[in-house]
């Protein structure tokens, strides 16, 4: 299994009045992990903003998220979960290049009992509805699990909750621990999945294909909810065919009982300015195609703008994989395609 092992730690001062704190600091110094207290985050010292970057990516922060309102989700979700924040993975493409900026240290929340009170409080205001809450909007908690243990934590909270419902998202295969969870069915695993020249130029420090469906067949064994999030979908000569290749091979792992579980949700590529900015600056022998000549602007939900394709491309995605996934599983739910 592949999981992030951080260069350093710090430890915010408050986090020092959760007990789990003190069990992570022994993990990360029995691992020969140096841990560092303190009162606010440091800044890095490196020689370049790529360095900086590179550097950030690779520095955990245990750190108590302060109770806010928690922002929406949609379409997956009604609701974001932040258990982690930040990635140590290297997709050149991210929205999280939008979202943390040049410094996106890695940052596990250790007051989780805190953090799914509040998700009670939100559950409340829509009995007997089901509220549905997305643990990957502001991470990839998967690499970290192994050190936190956050997500069985979680799962099994949603698994005994009659109205509450998780959904998580990940890159990696790290999924050992959470396969015997009280789970119940409440939360959903899926994968992020892409075509080969997608994850073969632009998906970095990341499992490959191969093991992120491994891990999905280890997920389906286990009777979770599953699915696969595709994207983002990159439209270059010769898309239409690497992409029905991977549904193909998506299909071909799973029984048909199995499909019956499995959801895809297609997304394809969009980049704001500022990302793009990044982007070049800190990966600039990437070919990530960002010409703004081929885009359309349009306005998130988030009230920031972003360039995205227009809609007779979304149109023709949408009939490709529909059409390969109505032929190969018909038994799978799409989802949605934004």
């Amino acid at each position: 299994m592949r999981y992030f092992r951080p260069a350093r730690v710090f430890v915010k001062e408050d986090a020092l009045k959760v007990p789990l704190t003190h069990e992570l600091i022994r993990r990360f110094e029995n691992q020969g992990i140096p841990v560092t207290h303190v009162k606010r985050v440091p800044g890095i010292d490196a020689p370049t903003p790529r360095q900086k970057f590179f550097d950030a990516k690779r520095t955990l922060v245990l750190a108590v998220r302060r109770k806010s309102p928690l922002a929406g989700c949609r379409p997956s979700a009604n609701w974001q979960l932040p258990l982690v924040s930040g990635c140590p993975g290297h997709c050149h493409y991210c929205y999280l290049n939008t979202s943390f900026g040049p410094a996106p240290y890695v940052r596990v929340y250790v007051n989780v009992e805190e953090i799914l009170a509040q998700a009670e409080e939100y559950i409340e205001t829509r009995r007997p509805m089901v509220t549905v809450f997305e643990g990957s909007s502001t991470s990839d908690p998967i690499p970290l699990e192994p050190w936190t243990g956050h997500l069985r934590r979680v799962i099994e909270h949603f698994g005994r909750h009659p109205y509450g419902r998780f959904r998580i998202a990940t890159k990696y295969d790290a999924v050992d621990s959470l396969l015997d969870a009280e789970h119940r069915g409440h939360t959903r695993i899926r994968f992020t999945v892409n075509s080969e020249r997608v994850i073969g130029s632009w998906d970095k420090a990341t499992t490959g294909l191969e093991r992120r469906l491994a891990a999905a067949q280890k997920v389906a064994a286990a009777d979770y909810p599953f699915g696969f999030l595709i994207g983002p979908i990159i439209l270059y000569p010769g898309w239409e065919e690497e992409y029905i290749r991977l549904i193909e091979e998506i299909a071909g792992r799973f029984s048909p009982s199995e499909r019956r579980r499995m959801t895809l949700e297609l997304i394809t590529h969009r980049f704001t300015p500022r990302a793009k900015a990044l982007i070049e600056e800190v990966y600039p022998d990437s070919d990530l195609p960002m010409d703004e000549a081929q885009r359309t602007w349009r306005y998130g939900q988030f009230g920031y703008g972003k360039w995205v394709y227009a809609h007779d491309a979304y149109e023709k995605v949408n009939r490709v994989i529909q059409k390969a996934v109505r032929r190969v599983m018909p038994e799978a739910k799409v989802m949605y395609l934004v």
